[in-house]
This record gives C-alpha cells, sequence and structure tokens, in this order.
C-alpha cells in the first residue's frame, strides 16, 4: 500500500534568486535555510516521489490557454528562472495514474509533457529537493488568473491523490510551493496584510485547516493569499494536522513562510476568533478583459524575446503599433520605459500604470523586471 510520509508547504519568492537591494538578505538566508530543513525531512522519510503543487506567474501559461489544473507528466520537469535551469526526472507511472484517475474522480484535469516551469517550482527544486535523486510530480494550481478554483475544490482534489497514492505501492512526499501575503504587481505590493498571516498560521499550527479552506477566494485576493491555494491540496490530503513552522519572515513585500506537517498528531487550542475581511467592492487580480488582451500579449512576449526587449527599449512607439496598441498604452509603455538609474528602485511600482489600462499584475510585473535587467545589461 502507497502512503504520503511527508507532508510541507514553503514560499518560492523570485528574491531568493535575485536578491534586490531592498531585501534584507538575513530573511532571505533564513527562508533558503528552513527549506534546506525540509530537504532533511525528505532524507529522514526516503519517499520514493515528491509531489509538487505550485503556482504559475504568467510564465508557463498565457490567456492562449489557462488550466485549472495541470499535471506535468513528460520525462523531466523542466524549470528556468533567473539564468538557471532545472530538470530533475518525473515520476512517469505515478504522474499518469495521477492524471486518468483524477479525471475518473471528476476531476477534468490538462496535462503537459514539455511545459516550461517558473520560479514557483525552480525554488523547492533548488533548495528542497537539491541535488537529491526522488523523482518529482509537478502539479499547477491556477492562482492568478481567475476564474480560481476554491480551496473547498483544491482539498478535494488533494483528498483524490490521496487515495491514489493509497493504491499503489510508492511512498510519496507532497509539497506546497506559494505564499503568504503579498500583492505582486499591484499598488499593494509593499502593503502585505501580515495580521491575516499571523492569524493563518496560528490556525494551522493548532490543526483548524478548515479555518483556511472555508474562505473565498475573493477573500484570499482581498488579503494577497492566493497563492496559498497550492496549499489547499495538502491539507486536503493530510486532514487536520499540526502544522510546524519553520520561519516565517516579513519581508518587504512578501510573508515567506516554511511549514512541515505532522501526520497523527491532534489538533491543538480551539480556534480562534474569525478573520475579520474587510470586503473589498474590488479584486486585485480580475479576469483579464479581451480588449487588453494586445498589451498583455507584449508584456507577456517581451519576457521570453530579447531582441524585442531591445526594441522596445530602443523604440517602443514603434513595437506597440506592430502590436496594435491604442495610442494611450503606446503612451504609457514609453513612460514605462524610462526606468530610474538607481539600483534601489522598487520596479514593482513601475507597473501600476500598466495595471490601470488592463495589463495583469503579475505578467506586468515580470515584464518590467525582465526589461530593468536588459537595460542594466546594456548599460553594462
Amino acid at each position: 500500500m502507497g502512503q504520503i510520509v511527508a507532508a510541507m508547504a514553503t514560499m518560492h519568492a523570485p528574491q531568493l534568486f535575485t536578491r534586490p537591494p531592498e531585501e534584507d538578505p538575513k530573511q532571505l538566508d533564513a527562508g533558503i535555510a528552513a527549506m534546506r530543513k525540509l530537504g532533511e525531512v525528505l532524507d529522514e522519510t526516503k519517499p520514493d516521489a515528491l509531489i509538487i503543487f505550485a503556482s504559475d506567474h504568467l510564465e508557463t501559461f498565457f490567456l492562449k490557454s489557462v488550466p485549472t489544473f495541470a499535471v506535468i507528466a513528460g520525462e523531466r520537469a523542466s524549470a528556468v528562472f533567473a539564468g538557471k535551469t532545472w530538470s530533475p526526472a518525473i515520476h512517469q507511472a505515478l504522474a499518469e495514474d495521477i492524471l486518468e484517475k483524477l479525471v475518473r474522480h471528476d476531476f477534468d484535469m490538462t496535462y503537459s509533457q514539455d511545459a516550461e516551469l517558473g520560479h514557483s517550482f525552480a525554488a523547492p527544486f533548488e533548495w528542497v529537493l537539491g541535488g537529491r535523486d526522488i523523482p518529482v510530480v509537478p502539479i499547477f494550481v491556477n492562482t492568478y488568473l481567475p476564474p480560481l478554483p476554491s480551496p473547498r475544490r483544491c482539498a478535494a482534489l488533494g483528498r483524490a491523490i490521496a487515495e491514489i497514492v493509497a493504491a499503489r505501492p510508492e511512498r510519496v512526499a507532497i509539497l506546497a510551493s506559494g505564499g503568504m501575503s503579498h500583492y505582486p504587481g499591484t499598488s499593494n505590493y509593499y502593503k502585505p496584510d501580515f495580521a491575516f498571516d499571523r492569524w493563518c498560521v496560528q490556525e494551522l499550527e493548532n490543526g483548524h485547516s478548515e479555518s483556511f479552506l472555508d474562505l473565498t477566494v475573493e477573500q484570499l485576493d482581498e488579503v494577497g493569499n492566493t497563492e496559498m491555494l497550492p496549499w489547499a491540496p495538502v491539507l486536503g490530503a493530510v486532514g487536520e494536522q499540526h502544522m510546524e513552522l519553520l520561519s516565517y519572515q516579513p519581508t518587504t513585500h512578501h510573508g515567506h513562510a516554511v511549514v512541515r506537517f505532522h501526520p497523527g498528531e491532534k489538533p491543538g487550542a480551539e480556534a480562534a476568533k474569525e478573520f475579520q475581511f474587510k470586503n473589498h467592492p474590488f479584486a486585485f487580480y480580475v479576469h483579464p478583459s479581451v480588449k487588453s488582451y494586445k498589451l498583455n500579449k507584449l508584456l507577456y512576449d517581451s519576457r521570453w524575446k530579447r531582441e524585442l526587449r531591445l526594441r522596445m527599449l530602443q523604440d517602443v512607439t514603434a513595437v506597440g503599433v506592430e502590436y496594435g496598441l491604442p495610442p494611450n498604452e503606446i503612451a504609457t509603455l514609453r513612460e514605462v520605459c524610462k526606468f530610474p538609474h538607481n539600483n534601489t528602485a522598487k520596479p514593482a511600482l513601475d507597473a501600476d500604470p500598466l495595471v490601470e489600462l488592463g495589463a495583469h499584475p503579475v505578467g506586468a510585473l515580470m515584464a518590467v523586471h525582465v526589461l530593468q535587467a536588459e537595460q542594466r545589461r546594456q548599460r553594462r
């Protein structure tokens, strides 16, 4: 009989790789050290496979095709970020069985044999998996391109996967990659909701996973925590367990949490009072309008095509005309491409005018990051 031998969750912030000057390196190092402790959990439990639930920052999937859940079932898991690449082997037998049986469990799954994954998978590959010879099964959970799955639906996915694992021979570890509070690409980027993070950590430490699973995606959006959706399959797979907090770092833009769940341990104290949401009449991450497709397409293409980035930095007006953008969007792009020269600038703020025009916040932020990196390269 198969068995889930370890359950864990971690953040995956790109700043862990890029080390920007506005971040405290001690906080980044503390998070990495905690992730390496999760690697030690793999040494202790000796799983035959590691299932990783993670998200996408408009790296793997774009508006051409947006799955709710996807299993990566190729020969190897290919991840690219910050000039580095990773390619751990995929446990194909387990991946294929999960894919087929989830469909039989009434989950309409997407799959890919050659998807290129981003930093939400790269971070656990780097600091949790490390150089260990443990095959993986990457599973994508949509967290930024609504409509999003509810925490309950994600938990149901995790329970179904636990049933599939139980019917197989492998010992399996499961890991969630994502969270906690942050608002990439929005005006709240440097205003994380640490109060929610503290409440959520306390509830999960006491085994009250229902407190989190009862939340709506709108509530998660309000507190900058749609990236915690990949935690829900882990919670669904293991049920109510004590969560051990290995590290929590309230960084300038993001709550960095690394945790481990302990099977067999009963929940602790009574549930805390419900978190008080403000129920804002808006959402930070919404379904992108078709009217802004051309702008989003240009920003997406610029992340992968260096020649296009160079042309944008030289003559963004011509590029905008080529993509069929209206004059107001071209004018905004001109302003955005006038990056500041100091090394301590906060590039997230430069995405704001693009977001106001309908650009997806995460896509706009990542595009601005890449354009600024290209500009710095040209200056050197």
